[in-house]
């Protein structure tokens, strides 16, 4: 029975492994054990919830532009002698909020404004310099403020994202080691494992107003990009924080009933047991306060419901799509935690794959045999769940209405990427990005013209590096060089004409991308990461390079 659990899909239970695995690695199975235990410290508050009714008025007001400036902001004093003062001055005549805002809390700052890029430069060149304009910390902690200090050095995306992110960084981390920065690369790999440890996940971002939910989980993916350089050793040494982070993605999963669901895991009425997209917490977003509220307004449904699904997309990455949205047009129709994401159980395959690598570089091998068994059950379970012959592409699938969503999108190459899909279905894959996803200068993350960024006809340095991979695996090597040259010449030409490489892309050569809460923000990280190795891996499209003039 026990062996049957372990071969379906069940968590395993690490302490009653580790007592039997004891003699054999003694030492090691002691720190698995006290790192598997570690109860997570209590978690800082958001600045949602230090300053109360005052956050609540000040962004609603709208006494900054961006939503997200006020949550950044560094307070002056503790958040209990701002709030004394907030409760005495808001009952004078004349009291002005902006004014007292302004007396009590440093705006956060805009670091290298006033950098310059030099347009004839080699792009490359370009990228490789603007690590050290993007690389922050180690930080110092600043009381009150939502900054979650991180011990060693990391890359920021740029403009209004001054913190890490979570999926961001690992395509970030690509660009870096294509530019000979393995080092800072540990350096990122280490703070993953720092916010695992401090607190039981890798929040979306090291904020305090991210907390309640994670992004999508590209730590395993992270520890194997290390390992290319370090040796397997790296799994074994990471293995506490990759069985922590499958434990926070699965926890609730031993009492679930069939066509249940809690938190980040569903069980499905067949019994497989797969995940979700969630967050903890059913309140307005700080950095998008008064945006939730606009759209729960309009959504006419129950408040809560739509600000948890508002905030699950935001740990989608994908904030917002028509993917996400049940008329598949309007933001207030979302609901996201009805949708099991290929995308995601595609990442949980990779971090099953990665745990079994883990014990067998410690020398524990039924235990890596058992979790190989467990991501083999789910690979086989993704084939069979997600794969919408309808669509010849894998689809999100519809739990509660048992069917799948006909959303043909970009997340549908993911199981190429981590090596889940057949030859056959990779061919079919392929054939429909050609048909439904290409566009003259990347891939869109769906075909839909909705107004959301994660929709036509924006594309995003992410999901090209995803499909352009994924088909390469997959013997599909002249759409992948299609989509990376048409890309990586959007890139460039870009940088040409602006001196910037930017989050986002129209792909179909009309316009500039748009769409989303916020204007398109230069920098920026990811882009940097994926341009920088897809000139490594096409190095005939060095041409790209080159100075004009």
């Amino acid at each position: 029975m026990r062996n049957r659990q372990l071969a379906s899909g069940h968590l395993l239970n690490y302490p009653n492994l580790m007592r039997r695995k004891m003699k054999q690695i003694h030492a090691i199975g002691v720190l698995w054990v006290a790192c598997s235990l570690v109860v997570a410290a209590p978690p800082p508050q958001p600045p949602s919830v230090l300053y109360g009714e005052m956050f609540d008025a000040v962004q609603r007001a709208g006494v900054f532009p961006d939503s997200k400036t006020f949550p950044d902001a560094i307070p002056m004093s503790t958040p209990e002698v701002i709030m004394d003062a907030y409760r005495v001055e808001r009952r004078k005549v004349g009291f002005d909020l902006r004014a007292f805002v302004a007396r009590h809390f440093t705006p956060p700052e805009v670091p290298d404004a006033i950098y310059k890029s030099d347009r004839n430069q080699d792009v490359c060149a370009h990228v490789d310099s603007l690590w050290r304009i993007l690389t922050r910390g180690p930080d110092a902690p600043a009381a009150g403020g939502s900054l979650l200090p991180l011990p060693h050095r990391y890359v920021v995306p740029g403009g209004r994202f001054r913190e890490i992110y979570y999926w961001d960084s690992y395509f970030t981390m690509l660009g870096l080691e294509a530019s000979g920065r393995h080092e800072l690369v540990n350096e990122m790999l280490q703070n993953f494992a720092y916010l695992i440890d401090t607190y039981g996940h890798v929040p979306n971002g090291n904020r305090s107003y991210y907390l309640s939910r994670s992004q999508p989980p590209f730590f395993a993916a992270m520890v194997r990009l290390v390992a290319q350089r370090d040796g397997p050793l790296t799994y074994d040494k990471y293995l506490p924080q990759l069985t922590r982070e499958y434990s926070y993605w699965m926890e609730g999963q031993e009492n679930l009933k069939p066509g249940t669901a809690h938190r980040r895991v569903v069980r499905l009425v067949s019994g497989e047991v797969l995940n979700r997209y969630w967050d903890d917490r059913a309140v307005p977003r700080d950095e998008a306060y008064r945006e939730d509220i606009e759209t729960a307004r309009a959504s006419h449904r129950d408040a809560a419901e739509v600000y948890r699904n508002l905030r699950a997309a935001a740990e989608s990455g994908w904030d917002f799509s028509s993917r996400w949205l049940a008329d598949g047009r309007t933001l207030s129709s979302i609901r996201t935690v009805d949708l099991l994401p290929v995308d995601l159980n595609s990442l949980m395959y990779d971090l099953e794959v990665a745990i079994s690598r883990a014990f067998f570089a410690a020398g524990a091998d039924i235990a890596a045999r058992r979790w190989r068994a467990i991501a083999e059950e789910r690979a086989r379970t993704i084939r069979r769940i997600f794969w919408n012959d309808k669509r010849r592409i894998f689809t999100d699938y519809q739990w509660k209405e048992r069917k799948h969503s006909n959303a043909v999108t970009a997340a549908g190459a993911y199981p190429l990427y981590f090596d889940i899909a057949t030859r056959d279905d990779s061919a079919h894959v392929a054939n429909t990005i050609r048909m439904k996803l290409l566009r003259p200068e990347g891939i869109v993350p769906t075909p839909i013209v909705s107004g959301q960024q994660w929709d036509a006809p924006n594309g995003w340095p992410p999901l090209q590096l995803i499909a352009v991979q994924g088909l390469r695996r997959s013997g599909e090597g002249d759409l992948a060089m299609a989509i990376a040259l048409s890309w990586v010449r959007e890139n460039v030409d870009g940088f040409r004409k602006t001196g910037k490489l930017v989050e986002k892309y129209d792909v179909t050569g009309s316009d500039t991308a748009g769409g989303g809460e916020y204007p398109t923000q230069d920098g920026f990280g990811w882009t940097n990461g994926v341009l920088r190795l897809l000139l490594d891996v096409y190095p005939h499209s060095a041409a790209c390079r080159e100075p004009s003039g």
